[in-house]
């Protein structure tokens, strides 16, 4: 049965006026943290000042012990995130330095999401392309609307795309699929996009925020430790087998057990109610 736990309606910027890019819109809304791609006029493109806003908003949500899930989405009804400002490029990628610089805070905010301690939600309407996918593949859990399409045109564009975004896109499509993306750098519609794995569910448009605040409970109500155990060894096993931090997951689950959300995990069973974790 799907968590019912009530989610305060209403949101709180997180960063006072001016402090943040205006593209960038980031909230509190009870236990869930809100980015919201904000460039609509352009479908979400995703500017160089947003990406360096990523890290900041996340490191923000991670020292907040009431944020438990975030959720990542984008403005209006439109797009997710379209890729890149292709009309940034001859300022931002036209030169080796200025490819450098753009690669380095693109793959610093890759970097950042993939690994937050705390749960990604993409909610995703609309187009979900380039960058944007790069982002979406970043979160754990992909729910998008029917109306959502997917692709990767970098082979339109003379792009080569980079070895970590490429391998998120492996890790969860598989090379068949990733080939097909990549090789053809057409759009896929949502039903595909569930078909090979890249999102997780797919629901009419009107569904699509009610069924992911549904899934902002059921996290939000789960055991902080536990989840952040879950993640990271997650992101473990995904490497290769030399680099795979056997003595860290351990510790890992040992603290789960020696937490006092443990402690009060079984408390609630025996006592068949609803457990309030800590996160400790």
């Amino acid at each position: 049965m799907a968590d019912k736990t009530p989610l305060s309606n209403r949101r709180e910027p997180l960063f006072p006026a001016n402090e943040l890019t205006e593209r960038i819109i980031a909230e509190r809304q009870g236990p869930i943290g809100w980015i919201t791609f904000n460039n609509p006029e352009r479908r979400n493109a995703m500017s160089v000042d947003m990406w360096e806003a990523i890290p900041r908003v996340l490191d923000r949500f991670g020292a907040d012990a009431q944020v438990r899930v975030i959720v990542l989405t984008g403005a209006g009804d439109k797009a997710f995130a379209s890729g890149a400002d292709v009309s940034q490029f001859e300022e931002q990628r036209s030169g080796a330095e200025a490819v450098r610089r753009y690669e380095e805070i693109t793959e610093g905010a890759q970097e950042r999401l993939q690994k937050s301690d705390k749960p990604l939600i993409a909610m995703i309407r609309g187009f979900c392309l380039g960058g944007g996918m790069n982002i979406a593949l970043a979160c754990d859990l992909r729910i998008a609307a029917a109306d959502a399409r997917f692709g990767i045109p970098a082979a339109r564009m003379g792009i080569g795309y980079r070895v970590t975004s490429t391998r998120n896109l492996v890790d969860t499509v598989g090379a068949a699929n990733a080939h097909e993306i990549l090789l053809t750098a057409r759009q896929f519609s949502a039903e595909e996009a569930k078909a090979m794995g890249l999102v997780h569910r797919v629901v009419r448009p009107a569904e699509l925020d009610s069924l992911v605040a549904e899934y902002c409970a059921m996290i939000a109500a789960n055991a902080p430790l536990t989840l952040r155990t879950a993640k990271r060894i997650i992101r473990e096993l995904v490497k290769s087998p030399a680099g795979f931090d056997a003595a860290g997951c351990a510790a890992l689950v040992k603290q789960c057990f020696e937490s006092e959300d443990y402690v009060e995990g079984r408390r609630a069973f025996m006592e068949k109610r609803r457990p309030k974790f800590a996160g400790r």
